[in-house]
């Protein structure tokens, strides 16, 4: 993720601010890279997934827009924001689904990219959610790690700066971080 508009700290700064012309500016200049970002999260669902990149994008905007503490560090920190309000968009749409259908229906996503230690063919959404949830009070970090670079697709160079941490940190608490989450979701072994 190259900066690809030399203003996009001026517009995170208006946009902190409640300047909605601003927001939407920042949206426009970002939007290839929250594309990506949505189209990440979107081959990680099922095929006939009703909810479509735009949308996804669109209703991460709507909750970006409407957040009271718009306290944007830098793109990097916007990014990451950015790359868990979609996730939050995902689950909520999954869980409605769920409540509508009473269990049926279950959206997966895919726990494998290249950096995986171990490759899970589908996750559910939810799992991965509530795996997560759980990870984040037993090692806040390594859950931070997780929503940078599996869903915010950030390096782990631009991770260690968002969390302010080496990248060799990040990097270890990467590998920990996608063990725990796999043996807990694959139920297999105890989870330290």
């Amino acid at each position: 993720m190259t900066d690809r508009c030399p203003d996009i700290t001026a517009l995170i700064q208006a946009s902190r601010s409640r300047d909605a012309v601003a927001l939407g500016r920042l949206v426009e200049a970002v939007y290839p890279e929250l594309r990506t970002i949505a189209l990440s999260y979107m081959r990680r669902e099922r095929p006939n997934h009703t909810l479509q990149c735009t949308g996804l994008i669109s209703e991460a905007y709507l909750r970006l827009a409407h957040n009271p503490q718009r306290n944007w560090k830098d793109r990097t920190h916007f990014f990451g924001i950015a790359a868990q309000v979609m996730r939050e968009v995902l689950v909520d749409y999954a869980r409605a689904r769920r409540a509508a259908k009473r269990g049926g229906g279950i959206i997966t996503v895919a726990l494998a990219e290249h950096h995986a230690v171990a490759e899970l063919a589908g996750v559910e959404v939810l799992s991965l959610h509530q795996a997560l949830e759980e990870l984040d009070r037993i090692h806040p970090g390594q859950s931070h790690v997780v929503e940078l670079r599996y869903f915010g697709g950030l390096s782990i160079d631009e991770a260690a700066e968002v969390m302010g941490v080496s990248p060799s940190t990040v990097r270890r608490e990467w590998i920990v971080a996608k063990t725990w989450i796999h043996r807990r979701i694959s139920g297999r072994g105890p989870v330290p």
